[in-house]
């Protein structure tokens, strides 16, 4: 079962139910300061929930481990992180659809430290980065890999325009951020709105790169990942050392 669409909206829901301005926010506007690009400020990473026991035949997996992390980072100032810390203590929710799913209970929450930023960093990534383009009299997007050559411009111009449309004071330029890809790539995606009318299959590639920029770029890309549709999850990074 693919799982991160529902992990997507249990934090929506969380965050409605302690303040719905601040939900709406995130969900309807991002951080943004123009209308038409909007943002979302957070990721997750995938469940580590050790080695399930696979039903390939059903799309399904079942879990036997009683203690499951999950992280979640927010690009938000630090004076929030103890208020979102907050919201998802003693939590209860259950994730999947209407016929297999697994009942959670938050037990822990621990804000981690920030790592050190340098303006050349290696990553990993965890979840696939998505660059997509739909042209005008395109019905659907074009999930595009790192051998396109339309994927590096198209990834930089992302990661500029999230930038400049979350940041009050400066402004940064694409020929500021350099990325090479260090590794070979393979093709990886989610489906959103599982069982609606509206289900799609969202993809992106996994591979590790080197990313040139300034460090307040590499702290956003940390706190709310480096891909399109980082809020359902995509874009996750580690450093790669």
């Amino acid at each position: 079962m693919e799982y991160q669409y529902y992990i997507s909206a249990w934090i929506y829901k969380v965050l409605y139910q302690a303040d719905e301005d601040f939900a709406l926010f995130l969900h309807e506007k991002g951080y943004g300061k123009n209308d038409p690009k909007l943002y979302k400020l957070f990721c997750f990473s995938p469940l580590n929930f050790g080695k399930p026991i696979l039903w390939k035949s059903k799309k399904l997996f079942e879990i036997t481990a009683h203690h499951i992390e999950l992280q979640i980072s927010f690009d938000v100032p630090e004076a929030a992180s103890n208020f979102i810390k907050g919201l998802f203590m003693q939590q209860a929710f259950y994730l999947g659809d209407k016929f297999n799913g697994i009942d959670f209970t938050v037990a822990q929450v621990e804000v981690l430290p920030e790592p050190h930023f340098t303006e050349t960093i290696n990553y990993r990534l965890i979840t696939p980065w998505v660059v997509s383009f739909q042209g005008e009299q395109d019905k659907y997007p074009d999930y595009l890999s790192p051998d396109d050559e339309r994927f590096h411009s198209l990834a930089i111009k992302h990661l500029v325009e999230k930038y400049n449309n979350t940041r009050k004071t400066t402004e940064i330029l694409p020929e500021q951020i350099h990325l090479l890809v260090t590794s070979p790539f393979k093709r990886s995606g989610f489906v959103m709105k599982p069982g609606t009318r509206e289900e799609t299959r969202v993809i992106g590639n996994l591979f590790d790169f080197e990313l040139s920029a300034p460090v307040d770029v590499h702290r956003m890309i940390w706190n709310a990942g480096v891909s399109e549709k980082s809020s359902s999850g995509f874009g996750w990074v580690n450093f790669n050392s």
